[in-house]
């Protein structure tokens, strides 16, 4: 299924999220404008995993900050749940770089996400550990970030952000930095967590394989200016982790078909990395 980027999109039943028209731009050193992202339109459904993947310069976590609020749009409309968007406990953000207060413990990081959610001490060291468990850290509640390993710490950033039990879970490609190997099973462990509660999750990425592994629906999106190209239907029986569900013929067709077009945009762009970054299976970064 696709979406003309240049079309409104009606909204769709049980839309939680509500994208319409909506344009970025900055200001150049040299005074000229440059858009960022241009005309985007997209309905995000409650209870779905959407990945937004697209070459460097897309505008990717430009739109995702803009669904959280912390970036305000230049034209068009946001709304989440009928209303103007704004960071707060219902709406949890992972960043790629971890970002955990040094001088906290994992238990202490997870608990100052909770103290504007919960006020009560006690409960909000009850939920922290509840979750710090889930992530497979209860052995490490009392370790420092430096202590830690990348994917421990990674998974100690989703535990941070699933505490607050968001009903949007925003995700700024939290597993680039990760090796390979840790990847895979940062990505089986979330797609375990956020079954759980089915809230809404938007995954930017650049690896094709993640989005077609994660999400229900992946919006493709070409750069300068950042627009969608197609959002389309993954259409690949949950849950994943229980069969190889790379080798089943609809994600090789789509493993294919977004490699071929994501290779072209990146050809025809003279400003792109293309050289250095793997598309089927991303280790770099982005935006």
């Amino acid at each position: 299924m696709s979406t003309d980027a240049g079309s409104r999109v009606a909204p769709q039943p049980g839309a939680l999220i509500q994208i319409q028209g909506v344009s970025k731009w900055f200001a150049a050193g040299t005074g000229e404008r440059v858009v960022a992202l241009d005309n985007i339109n997209l309905e995000v459904t409650e209870g779905t995993f959407t990945a937004i993947l697209g070459p460097s310069g897309c505008g990717k976590t430009t739109l995702l900050r803009m669904i959280d609020g912390l970036v305000q749009p230049d034209a068009g409309t946001i709304l989440v749940a009928g209303k103007p968007p704004h960071p707060g406990p219902d709406m949890g953000f992972v960043f790629q770089s971890f970002r955990l207060i040094p001088w906290r413990t994992v238990r202490g990081n997870v608990e100052f996400a909770l103290v504007e959610a919960i006020p009560d001490r006690h409960e909000r060291r009850r939920r922290a550990d509840q979750y710090i468990d889930r992530v497979g850290l209860s052995r490490f509640a009392d370790a420092y970030p430096r202590q830690l390993s990348g994917g421990m710490k990674q998974r100690v950033a989703l535990a941070r952000a699933l505490a607050c039990e968001p009903g949007i879970l925003l995700l700024d490609e939290p597993f680039a930095s990760l090796d390979a190997q840790t990847r895979e099973l940062m990505q089986v462990e979330l797609l375990r967590l956020w079954s759980e509660r089915r809230s809404v999750a938007v995954f930017v990425t650049h690896s094709v394989d993640e989005a077609i592994f994660l999400a229900d629906q992946i919006v493709l999106m070409g750069p300068r200016p950042g627009r969608i190209l197609e959002v389309i239907n993954v259409g690949l029986r949950r849950p994943r982790w229980t069969y190889d569900v790379r080798a089943e013929p609809r994600f090789v067709e789509l493993r294919q078909y977004l490699w071929e077009r994501i290779r072209a945009l990146v050809l025809s762009d003279p400003q792109s990395d293309f050289y250095g970054r793997d598309y089927g299976q991303s280790q770099g970064t982005g935006t």
